[in-house]
């Protein structure tokens, strides 16, 4: 599988690819619940592999480690998922 940092790179600098409407799904761990958000609301710093930002509702950012990152959707279809045996094994919730 893909690593996610790889993928999302890939919808940031793919012009063919990178067309559509991206969905990032992570865990949250308050809500216990996938957050799925925008792309383009994500922000990423170059170079970093570990986490990317989004804001909420009262612009306020939060870092997200990219392996609580569990699905990616591309016009609403889902085209990647982290694997759950792979999940357990790094971060146990």
């Amino acid at each position: 599988m893909q690593p996610i940092h790889e993928l999302l790179n890939r919808i940031h600098w793919d012009p063919e690819f990178g067309r559509g409407r991206f969905e990032i799904g992570y865990y949250d761990r308050l809500e216990k619940n996938i957050i799925r958000v925008p792309f383009r609301e994500v922000t990423q710093m170059p170079g970093n592999k570990f986490s990317f930002h989004v804001f909420d509702e009262d612009n306020i950012a939060h870092s997200i480690p990219m392996h609580r990152v569990r699905e990616v959707y591309k016009d609403g279809k889902l085209i990647w998922k982290r694997d759950p045996e792979a999940l357990q094994k790094s971060c146990p919730e």
